[in-house]
């Protein structure tokens, strides 16, 4: 596979795109230095089904699973996440700021979506992510990191690292050796 950033969007055929409502403009003369790698699953635990992007863009139903009557009214985005199966969606563009750090601080700076991008990674803390997620996120931050050379190995986190106390995100299961050895 390959990917391009043009005018700051992936491109590629293995890329869908699912615009989100929830981002905003970065702060003027923001620098892009930080990546910040996530989880998500919905409902908790289960793989699969539209609703990561329904959550995204403000269409979880949340009747549809007992878990989601706390996330329905979420405001929340990330600029793309990785299905098990290695299916890329973008919601926000990198030039954008996605919410998806909430509550954030990285080398004492404040608010991380300001300098951010998001990915999210589908799955939870414990369970193994697959063969497929790790090569196409490899690919990802490989090409991220041309064309913004702020984004050092030392500025890819996870969320946990962030928001310590709060997320635990991407857990125990992610495999930082294969992100640290690009």
């Amino acid at each position: 596979m390959k990917l391009n950033i043009n005018n700051y969007y992936l491109k590629g055929t293995e890329i869908s795109y699912c615009p989100s409502p929830h981002y905003d403009e970065r702060p003027n003369n923001t620098k892009i230095n930080l990546l910040v790698i996530h989880n998500i699953s919905l409902p908790p635990r289960q793989f699969g089904g539209p609703f990561i992007d329904q959550l995204f863009t403000a269409k979880l139903d949340k009747n549809a699973h007992p878990s989601f009557s706390e996330l329905a009214d979420l405001r929340v985005s990330a600029h793309l996440a990785i299905r098990r199966t290695g299916q890329i969606t973008q919601y926000v563009s990198f030039q954008k700021r996605a919410w998806h750090a909430g509550i954030s601080s990285f080398q004492g700076r404040e608010r991380c979506n300001d300098f951010s991008i998001g990915i999210e990674l589908e799955g939870c803390d414990d369970i193994a992510y697959t063969e497929i997620q790790y090569q196409k996120l490899i690919q990802i931050i490989t090409i991220l990191k041309q064309k913004w050379s702020s984004l050092t190995q030392e500025n890819i986190v996870g969320h946990c690292d962030i928001a310590p106390g709060r997320k635990t995100d991407p857990g125990s299961a992610f495999d930082w050796k294969r992100v640290q050895n690009l």
